[in-house]
């Protein structure tokens, strides 16, 4: 995945309908002003209630919904649609040992949904992994990922780490693990936040891609940079306004994004397949689908 910005780590913003929230830490002026600080923590606390309360009841109203994207077969789908992307394959379940350097600034890209050596999110998906399962033939690997985090150096990588990675993806643990942190840090979040903004299957789909590509991040050229900027030139669905041409402003301001961050890049997974879907008012992303992704056309029947 070719993104601008650092991930998040895991500590994706907590999700309201039409903001998010992160409480902050004032600990560093606490010895200095008792008194304040002593004030601050019922109101961190009062926050992190209303936070709580605004999620359980975010979570009611998800309940209700149609499971849209998540639905099993659309899932699939939109594991096609990325992998398509990603890997110019909709056969995505091939993926799981595929590593390189694409030359895009963020080391290696690796696995199912494009982690990155660089953008911490394979470096997260290692240590999740290690957890459970110490012995695994990439956790020596470790030391050097945490050095190269934010970079696209293979200093401490090569070259050993390219062999580890494609032999620890013949392990099942590993590929269920690489399947759990993609629904943990980019589908799941997406999925709920373009329900909470009121889209529905499509506009689902649109913020996954675009969390992959772009990241968690809040810069301007991160997913929830780009959706705020959406949402102050177009109103979601959620605040009563028109579907399509939220979905249109956000894409526009993706594709505007990618541009800027890499000249020249192609934007076709974007423009011949989610604009495509979209101009043609396949708000459902009801099968079949057909599009074009750096000029070979795909087919879902």
């Amino acid at each position: 995945m070719k993104r601008a910005g650092v991930l998040l780590l895991a500590a994706v913003p907590v999700i309201a309908a039409g903001a998010y929230f992160v409480v902050p830490d004032d600990s560093a002026d606490s010895a200095g002003a008792p008194a304040a600080a002593s004030a601050a923590g019922p109101a961190r606390g009062d926050a992190k209630d209303r936070a709580e309360k605004e999620r359980e009841a975010d979570d009611a109203l998800i309940a209700d919904l149609p499971p849209g994207l998540a639905a099993p077969a659309k899932k699939e789908l939109a594991q096609q649609l990325v992998s398509s992307a990603e890997n110019s394959t909709t056969q995505w379940r091939t993926a799981y040992g595929s590593i390189e350097d694409v030359g895009d600034g963020d080391g290696y890209t690796a696995g199912i949904i494009g982690f990155c050596t660089g953008t911490h999110d394979l470096l997260a998906l290692v240590e999740r992994y290690t957890e459970a399962h110490p012995d695994n033939g990439l956790a020596t690997y470790l030391p050097a990922l945490r050095e190269v985090d934010g970079s696209d150096s293979h200093e401490g990588l090569d070259p050993g780490f390219t062999a580890a990675w494609r032999a620890e993806a013949e392990v099942p643990a590993f590929r269920e693990a690489q399947e759990e942190e993609r629904d943990r840090v980019y589908f799941e979040p997406a999925v709920r936040l373009a329900k909470l903004d009121g889209l529905g299957t499509l506009g689902q789909f649109v913020y996954y891609d675009a969390m992959v590509f772009h990241g968690p991040d809040t810069d301007p050229e991160g997913f929830y940079g780009l959706r705020e900027q959406a949402m102050a030139r177009a109103k979601t669905p959620g605040q009563g306004g028109s579907e399509k041409q939220y979905l249109d402003t956000f894409l526009k301001l993706r594709v505007q994004a990618m541009r800027d961050k890499r000249p020249g890049i192609d934007t076709s997974r974007v423009d011949t397949a989610q604009r495509r879907f979209l101009t043609a008012g396949n708000m459902r992303l009801a099968t079949p689908l057909v599009w074009e992704m750096y000029g070979d056309t795909y087919r879902v029947p």
